[in-house]
């Protein structure tokens, strides 16, 4: 038998490749739900739709476009000085937690208390400016950062974010209606997981959604009505210069600030980890030029009248592993943009249901997750479940939160003794949730420090730790300076420090050493 040479890969990066059409559908869908999210949460308090519609969604379309243009610029840059026709670029997106944020935190309270919609637009405008602003100076940092923590701690947060925040939910949906899920989600299985596709020649992204939507209209889920109402929203929103709102916010804006800074914190370290998923996958971007498009672009959002950040959005190693390139992150930005400019967002989701697109969603979920199992090290394996745990806890605190409100009250009305009473364990999910994606961060370093003997950085990480929690930035609903809570927390996180300076202490008289064997230092994917 002769032995026949691989064929060696292109050089030249296409504009589209057929791997293109499937991640293209899963990217928009996310952004489009994110988009219906804020639309409804807004329109359903009683903000005009004239505002929402026409105004924040065809801004928000555009800082999209922004950013996804300059990601495919980004991966044009990098092929042609690698040599590379494999690059994929990366995607672009709002940031989740943001848009509840903002909502909650921001429009929704001063539009209860002014019944004045233009003053609650205007102070987020400022609060989104703020968060381009933090992003945008950070971006000088965000190297150095990179280096600094170590990719099994990134990968690991990642991991717990593509699980909790972006698959959990979908999969919930999946079996609230199974007569459309199930089928799509075995495809997924089959078509992207598998080797063996099911209907190969058709893009597996078009066939989920052609076979969802079916089979959604053929149960009755989706209705004609839908889309009728849907229609009326529909019309020409062009951009337009928000300056002379965001100057009125800046007035008001001061009390309403104080959640902007964690958030920004956390998009940025969001960035950093799909940053350094990319660079795992094989994808070298430099931190700083992706994070000051991602600054720059909130910051024009802001000024043209959308309150919600953009960032380096989840997922990039699933769309590699579809065969993606350019093409998807370009399209999407190119119809996120479309679909704000002409109000058809909500006529898009009265056809295509949630559940056919919640299979999608979790499958980049649960490759982000493989890709952190697959690149760490075997004896840094642990760290990855510590790091998911914060990111259990904070969906476990906004179910408990939505299933108070859904009855007409809250966590505060109910009590915490009340709800750790009935078995709930409610403060501590609380205190464990809030700031999940710093929390997280942070004792992942804790726990591969401490795995790997090196004390000295175990004691930087526990202070920083002490000091973010003293000023609530984690462990606490919003930030707040003191407090029994938080003083509680600074003291366990200094107690930790000189725990690992006790350890530091006894290394230097023992004069121990640490080792690991070769195996343990391998990664799943050098072992296959």
């Amino acid at each position: 038998m002769t032995a026949v040479a691989p064929a060696a890969a292109s050089t030249q990066l296409h504009w589209w490749r057929r791997g293109d059409i499937a991640a293209f559908f899963a990217l928009f869908t996310n952004n489009l739900t994110n988009l219906i999210t804020f639309t409804a949460l807004l329109t359903m308090a009683g903000l005009p739709i004239s505002i929402v519609v026409g105004r924040i969604a065809p801004a928000f379309g555009l800082a999209i476009l922004i950013t996804s243009s300059m990601y495919v610029w980004f991966a044009r840059r990098l092929a042609a000085k690698e040599g590379r026709g494999d690059v994929v670029a990366l995607p672009s997106g709002p940031s989740a937690p943001s848009i509840f944020t903002v909502t909650f935190l921001v429009i929704l309270p001063v539009y209860s208390s002014t019944q004045n919609a233009e003053l609650a637009i205007a102070i987020a405008l400022v609060w989104g400016f703020l968060e381009g602003l933090i992003l945008f100076v950070g971006s000088f940092f965000g190297d150095l950062l990179r280096r600094a923590v170590p990719r099994s701690v990134l990968l690991a947060c990642l991991a717990g974010l593509g699980l909790l925040l972006l698959a959990m939910n979908p999969m919930l949906q999946a079996f609230q209606f199974p007569v459309v899920a199930f089928i799509v989600l075995v495809i997924v299985f089959m078509n992207w997981f598998g080797r063996s596709p099911f209907l190969g020649k058709v893009p597996t992204g078009l066939l989920l959604l052609i076979v969802g939507t079916a089979s959604a209209w053929a149960f009755g889920l989706q209705s004609p009505e839908a889309v009728q109402t849907a229609l009326t929203n529909a019309g020409f929103h062009p951009p337009q210069v928000a300056i002379g709102s965001f100057v009125e916010g800046l007035a008001h804006a001061g009390p309403y600030l104080a959640s902007a800074v964690p958030l920004a914190l956390a998009n940025y370290v969001f960035d950093l980890e799909n940053i350094e998923a990319a660079e795992a996958a094989g994808d070298h971007y430099k931190a700083r030029p992706v994070m000051l498009v991602n600054g720059g672009a909130t910051m024009i959002g802001a000024l043209l009248g959308n309150p919600y950040p953009v960032t380096v959005y989840i997922g990039h190693t699933a769309y590699k592993e579809m065969g993606a390139g350019i093409g998807y992150t370009l399209a999407n930005g190119i119809t996120m943009f479309v679909v704000g400019l002409l109000g058809l967002s909500s006529l898009l989701l009265s056809i295509v249901p949630m559940a056919a697109i919640a299979p999608i969603l979790i499958y980049i979920g649960v490759v982000t997750a493989n890709q952190a199992v697959r690149e760490t090290p075997k004896v840094e394996i642990p760290v990855i479940f510590i790091a998911l745990f914060p990111w259990i806890a904070n969906w476990a605190n906004s179910l408990v939160g939505n299933v108070l409100k859904s009855v007409g009250t809250n966590a505060g009305e109910v009590g915490a003794d009340a709800l750790n009473a009935a078995g709930t364990y409610y403060s501590g999910i609380a205190n464990l949730g809030n700031g999940a994606p710093l929390s997280s961060l942070l004792w992942g370093m804790i726990a591969i420090f401490a795995i790997r003997n090196k004390p000295i950085n175990g004691i930087i990480v526990s202070v920083l730790a002490a000091i973010v929690a003293f000023f609530g930035i984690i462990h606490a609903p919003v930030p707040a300076v003191g407090g029994e809570t938080q003083t509680m927390f600074m003291v366990a996180y200094l107690m930790v420090a000189a725990l690992f300076l006790a350890k530091w202490i006894q290394d230097r008289v023992t004069k121990e050493t640490v080792s690991f064997a070769a195996h343990e230092e391998l990664t799943m994917s050098a072992l296959r």
